[in-house]
């Protein structure tokens, strides 16, 4: 496992990550609230998925799965230490899954995170057999 994971694109799973700040972004600051909730949230979540998607299957990842469970994590850590910034200078309050006892918030958002990461990873591994049949 440590080989494999020592073999993932490194860059390109921070980039990833790093991109899907902007869902938080446009929660704290309620911007996404012009959208109109629920569908604003699942919106921006849908367009990260799908960059998130394209992105394994155009750099050809050997381990899309991987790679985007770990990108789901660089996420998730990044979003908790958003949270710890952002709203208190904004809202003057801590949000998110910080105040939360015993830190389950925290480990919540770093599961559901990777498990996100892993699931767009799968559509990513049936995606690249339909259009590259023979892997290439």
């Amino acid at each position: 496992m440590t080989t494999q994971v020592s073999r993932l694109s490194w860059p390109l799973i921070v980039l990833l990550g790093v991109f899907a700040l902007v869902r938080p972004v446009l929660n704290i600051t309620g911007a996404v609230d012009a959208l109109g909730r629920p569908l604003g949230p699942v919106l921006v979540t849908v367009v990260i998925s799908v960059v998130w998607l394209a992105a394994v299957v155009w750099r050809r990842s050997a381990r899309p799965v991987l790679t985007l469970a770990c990108a789901g994590l660089v996420y998730g850590v990044l979003a908790v230490a958003l949270s710890a910034v952002l709203p208190p200078l904004l809202r003057g309050e801590l949000m998110g899954p910080l105040p939360t006892p015993g830190g389950i918030g925290v480990v919540m958002v770093l599961l559901a995170n990777a498990v996100w990461g892993a699931t767009v990873g799968l559509v990513a591994l049936a995606v690249r057999s339909w259009w590259q049949p023979n892997g290439r």
